[in-house]
């Protein structure tokens, strides 16, 4: 098999492997009513089970990252998907409420290791170019879980009608085929090392290696974790209820109209990543939807717009960071670290998402809002319109060092200027 054609097989496999994870991490928001009007839990409960998903992330992302460099991606991807599934069930199962948060927490151990083991897998798959256009489709697919998690409170109304458990056994069945496109993955692989990138062999971890990285890369972390405290406590979380009781839509409506931002990022994430590669300007893209996120909140908490003004903006944000930033952080990092590196990041970023979860919730809960105070839901706006504001801050600094140093040093090339410009140098 040529390698040209092996590496889209592979990116066609780890796209599949992760779409049905995606769609059950979206699962809470569809029923996040039914759980609420059903089995009264709070909204500071529902928060949690989000929250809970990133608690044990916060410590062991970077010991995933770290195990994935030691034990290859392939067998880490295998591993995390079975772990995922045995969560997903668990929550399905769902009752007591403790065996529910039990099993999203264990989902999101899997998920975690899962979702930097692949972005590993594809970096190394795609080392001799193409890396921002390969991660921009593998992240379409995993939109792809996330838009279908929200329309099927349209396509499978009735699966919905039968109460808040049978969607979530819908999620267990589509995080389980995850199991089977792992395993041919890890065949695949198996069959084919020489295809793919292999870095040197890690040395021995220590502390003082996350002292090593760059100032862009530490930019870089602090844009994704803030980006993502945002956008999905907000998107995956708390939208849909925010939908219901602020713009007085049925569920299908609100599942409908929160799809779209997933809907538009499937063909605009790609579109981004090949411009990454083609032009570079990798900064300056960042920098861009990095400023539209602060908008869409003040433009949610202060007028009267229809939801269509923040998709466009909210949707042209989260397409382009993706496709931008995972490409740009594997190349500041020497290929035996990206798993290290990849899991620095989810760390901290699994910290901020269990935090801005719970306190979405928390704000929720103590400013009552719900459909009889839709006012309530302002001070949560408020909490993301803040986060995404610093966010904005931080791709201004690396923009402004990223300019600094245009005329020289690697970070400007990597960071500033195409595939097909790195390769004439």
């Amino acid at each position: 098999m040529r390698s040209e054609h092996t590496k889209w097989v592979m990116l066609a496999l780890a796209a599949f492997t992760i779409m049905g994870s995606y769609y059950t991490y979206d699962s809470i928001a569809p029923v996040a009513g039914l759980l609420r009007d059903e089995r009264g839990l709070s909204q500071s409960q529902i928060g949690l089970l989000n929250a809970v998903f990133n608690l044990p992330n916060i410590a062991l992302a970077l010991i995933g990252g770290i195990i994935i460099d030691r034990i290859g991606a392939a067998k880490a991807i295998l591993i995390a998907a079975v772990i995922c599934t045995i969560g997903a069930v668990l929550t399905a199962v769902g009752e007591p409420f403790g065996l529910m948060l039990f099993g999203r927490l264990l989902f999101g151990l899997g998920n975690e290791t899962l979702y930097i083991a692949l972005l590993v897998g594809i970096a190394q798959w795609f080392h001799l170019g193409g890396g921002a256009l390969a991660i921009a489709l593998f992240f379409s697919m995993a939109r792809v879980g996330s838009y279908s998690a929200d329309k099927s409170t349209s396509w499978f109304a009735d699966v919905y009608a039968a109460g808040w458990q049978a969607p979530l056994w819908l999620a267990a069945g589509l995080t389980a085929t995850g199991v089977f496109s792992a395993l041919i993955y890890y065949l695949v692989d198996s069959r084919f090392p020489h295809l793919r990138a292999v870095g040197q062999k890690s040395e021995r971890f220590m502390l003082k290696d996350l002292t090593g990285f760059s100032r862009s890369f530490w930019y870089i972390l602090w844009l994704n974790v803030l980006f993502a405290s945002v956008f999905f406590p907000f998107r995956s979380t708390f939208s849909i209820q925010y939908f219901m009781d602020v713009k007085g839509m049925n569920l299908a409506e609100a599942g409908t109209a929160n799809s779209y931002v997933f809907a538009a990022a499937i063909f605009a994430t790609p579109i981004f990543g090949l411009l990454a590669d083609r032009i570079g300007r990798r900064a300056s893209l960042l920098t861009f939807a990095a400023a539209l996120m602060p908008l869409t909140f003040v433009i949610l908490a202060t007028t009267n717009y229809g939801l269509w003004v923040t998709t466009v903006l909210m949707g042209l944000s989260f397409s382009v960071i993706p496709a931008v930033i995972w490409p740009a952080t594997a190349m500041l990092v020497e290929k035996h670290r990206v798993g290290t590196a990849f899991g620095l990041i989810n760390m901290i970023q699994s910290l901020g998402l269990a935090a801005a979860n719970y306190g979405a919730g928390y704000l929720n809960d103590v400013f009552k809002a719900g459909p009889n105070n839709p006012q309530g839901y302002d001070a949560m706006l408020s909490m993301f319109a803040l986060l995404s504001l610093i966010a904005f801050f931080a791709t201004l600094l690396l923009l402004l060092r990223e300019r600094r140093q245009h005329n020289g040093g690697i970070e400007a090339r990597l960071i500033g200027q195409s595939d097909a410009s790195m390769q004439r140098h």
